[in-house]
């Protein structure tokens, strides 16, 4: 039977986003990206002044806040928007300001145990392609697939400066070489739901692969769970 929820972990810069949207308009499924929530919440933080350090003021005001996810309805969007107390922040998710801070808000044990329910909410829908750093390990378990992708830094720094120019901005490469390792060890030390593959994922090298190269052998995955 055809997985209903699959769940994707990695690194960032080894291409969850690309690929999981394009698994879930082929399946018709709705893709998620669970950092959404936690980059929603540290985008508030930022706004209100809050110490991203302050893990129990942060927690306080995940509790306060209304963070929605919904379907994209425009063309062209990520496949969802992101509503903050009614305001639609989806593109604001991606300010500099907010990815240099959301994996020191994201490392606090009590915002992880706010945002829970809330991914777990997506998942309980079905029909979801959900990508973070502790989907199949925490959030959905119990997820059909479970697909792990992986790069070597150098590479994923070459595809997040390769971003930054399709958009007009000209980073500085030891800036982002630096900004993403630390991102790393952040992500894969915090105490709470550390970034690892779960024991059941598929673990995918994609430092070698095309996005259609990769996109094949999750399909071919998938046909294998739904003869």
């Amino acid at each position: 039977m055809r997985p209903s929820v699959i769940a994707i972990d990695g690194p960032a810069g080894s291409g969850k986003t690309v690929v999981g949207q394009r698994i879930a308009e082929i399946l018709g499924y709705l893709y998620l990206d669970t950092g959404a929530f936690y980059r929603a919440l540290t985008w508030l933080a930022l706004n209100r002044g809050i110490d991203p350090h302050d893990g129990q003021a942060l927690a306080m005001l995940a509790r306060q806040a209304s963070i929605e996810i919904e379907r994209a309805t425009e063309p062209g969007e990520r496949g969802y928007r992101v509503l903050v107390d009614g305001q639609d922040i989806t593109h604001e998710l991606t300010l500099p300001s907010v990815s240099n801070t959301v994996s020191i808000v994201a490392a606090h044990p009590e915002v992880r145990a706010e945002m829970l329910p809330l991914q777990r909410r997506v998942v309980r829908r079905g029909h979801v392609v959900i990508a973070g750093r502790d989907i199949g390990t925490v959030v959905a378990p119990h997820a059909e697939l479970k697909l792990y992708l992986n790069a070597p830094l150098p590479v994923r720094v070459a595809r997040r400066i390769a971003q930054l120019k399709a958009i007009g901005i000209e980073p500085d490469p030891n800036a982002v070489a630096a900004e993403m390792a630390e991102r790393d060890r952040i992500d894969q030390s915090r105490s709470v739901a550390p970034l690892k593959p779960a024991p059941d994922a598929v673990i995918l090298d994609t430092s070698t692969m095309s996005v259609d190269e990769e996109v094949a052998f999750i399909l071919d995955l998938i046909a294998r769970k739904d003869p």
